[in-house]
């Protein structure tokens, strides 16, 4: 009788104990193939950027603040190092979303992931 009753039982936690690894060994699937997509888009993406010039000019442009800085520094041109400071006060006067997408587009070209984590520091 003992032995009717225990195994069905058996048999129901054999049952849930399949469903579970079954279950753990579809997430870990899941994973693997997320972490292959995204390893072959930043591939993607590294082949499509070896030929542009989107680096450089973002390293041109963030660099001229410095430059122009360096230059009033240099002749004594105090006229050029407020114009510097003018120029970064209108920029922060720009709407928001469009710093949003300033940022974004820097960051993207240089590969640093995390857009959103840098956001919300602003």
């Amino acid at each position: 009788m003992w032995t009717a009753l225990i195994g069905p039982v058996v048999d129901l936690t054999k049952d849930f104990f399949r469903g579970k690894i079954e279950e753990a060994k579809v997430k870990h699937e899941v994973k693997l193939e997320r972490l292959k997509t995204q390893a072959d888009w930043e591939a993607r993406m590294a082949d499509a950027s070896a030929h542009s010039w989107k680096d450089e000019w973002f390293t041109i442009l963030l660099s001229l603040p410095i430059i122009f800085v360096g230059y009033g520094v240099a002749v004594d041109d105090m006229e050029v190092i407020e114009r510097v400071h003018r120029a970064f006060e209108v920029l922060h006067t720009l709407p928001e979303w469009f710093q949003y997408l300033l940022y974004t587009a820097v960051l993207a070209s240089f590969g640093i992931k995390g857009v959103d984590k840098i956001i919300k520091r602003k």
